[in-house]
């Protein structure tokens, strides 16, 4: 399993987002996946490690070639870590909206009797 907080941190950056949906479709090296991204090759080495490090790409040596892929694992454990992130935002909003229902039935009670006190939109004495 791998730690939460990793997986996050390394899925936060823009850069290392653009190096995952780039092998969503094939595994590739630094060389391919700086020709397609506007950083340079030891950059995109500094994203793989820390990507790597997080368990969402797996390594491959081929002679000298390194090939990167994404690891399905580690992306299925990130995808159920949002999905849950997702589902306690939704039960704290839904929570909050119950919460506010009888606060917002007693403010259109109280505009309604304030309406019934007022004669020609002036207050009635």
């Amino acid at each position: 399993m791998a730690d939460r907080q990793a997986l996050l941190a390394a899925f936060a950056d823009p850069t290392r987002q653009a190096v995952l949906n780039l092998l969503r479709r094939r595994a590739l090296t630094v060389r391919e996946l700086a020709d397609r991204l506007p950083v340079s090759r030891p950059a995109v080495s500094q994203h793989l490690q820390v990507l790597k490090s997080a368990g969402l790409v797996e390594e491959e040596r081929q002679g000298t070639h390194h090939f990167f892929r994404l690891n399905p694992a580690s992306l299925a454990e990130l995808r159920s870590l949002v999905d849950s992130l997702w589902r306690d935002a939704l039960t704290a909003f839904s929570n909050f909206v119950e919460k506010e229902k009888p606060n917002r039935a007693r403010k259109k009670q109280n505009k309604r009797a304030d309406r019934s006190h007022r004669v020609g939109g002036l207050p009635h004495r």
